[in-house]
C-alpha cells in the first residue's frame, strides 16, 4: 500500500465523519445535540450521539433512531452502523449545547451582549474552570466584527487545552 493511499484513506474517513455529524446535527437539533464519538469494530461501525433529551433521538418503540440508522448505512455507506445515545450529565458544560442555545437566543431577537453574557455565567456557575464565548459578523450595523466573552483561566496551546478544552461551533443567519 502506498503513502499516498493510506493519506488519502484517512482523509476520506475524516470526511465521511464530518458529513455525518453534520447530517445528525440537523436531525436531532431539537433534542441537543452534543457531540458524536466513532467507534470502528469488527462488527461495524458504533455510531456513540450525545443528547440533552435522549427520548426525542430515540423516539416511540425506536422509530427515529432505526431511521437514522437505516440512513446513515444507506447513505453514508457505513458497514452495519450502531447508534448509540448517551445523555448529557450537565448540558452547560457541552459546548456544543450551548452554543445551540446561545444560537437561538440570538435567532429569537437577543441583544447579542446579553445572550453571550448569560451563556458565559451559565457555563461558569456550571463548574467550568474558564470560558471564552466568541460571537463574529454583522452584529449591530452592516460592518462585520468580532465580540468576545470571556471568564476564568483559558489555555490556548499545548496538551492540555487539546484535551480540556471543548469547542462548539454554529452558524446562525439573522433576518
Amino acid at each position: 500500500m502506498s503513502q499516498n493511499s493510506t493519506i488519502r484513506k484517512f482523509i476520506d474517513r475524516n470526511v465521511e465523519r464530518l458529513l455525518v455529524r453534520e447530517f445528525l446535527l440537523s436531525k436531532t437539533e431539537k433534542a441537543g445535540f452534543g457531540g458524536l464519538d466513532f467507534q470502528r469494530t469488527p462488527e461495524g461501525t458504533k455510531v456513540t450521539l450525545s443528547a440533552e433529551r435522549v427520548g426525542m433521538v430515540i423516539g416511540r418503540k425506536g422509530k427515529i433512531i432505526n431511521e437514522l440508522q437505516r440512513r446513515l448505512q444507506n447513505d453514508f455507506n457505513l458497514e452495519n452502523p450502531r447508534l448509540e445515545v448517551a445523555e448529557i450529565d450537565n448540558p452547560a458544560l457541552n459546548a456544543q449545547v450551548m452554543a445551540s442555545k446561545l444560537a437561538s437566543a440570538l435567532e429569537r431577537g437577543w441583544y447579542f451582549r446579553r445572550a453571550g453574557h448569560s451563556s458565559l455565567l451559565n457555563i461558569m456557575d456550571a463548574g467550568a474552570k474558564g470560558c471564552l464565548v466568541v460571537l463574529s459578523g454583522k452584529l449591530t450595523g452592516s460592518r462585520n466584527r468580532t465580540q468576545k466573552f470571556q471568564a476564568g483561566h483559558i489555555k490556548y496551546c499545548g496538551d492540555t487545552a487539546i484535551q480540556f478544552m471543548d469547542v462548539g461551533k454554529l452558524f446562525v443567519s439573522r433576518n
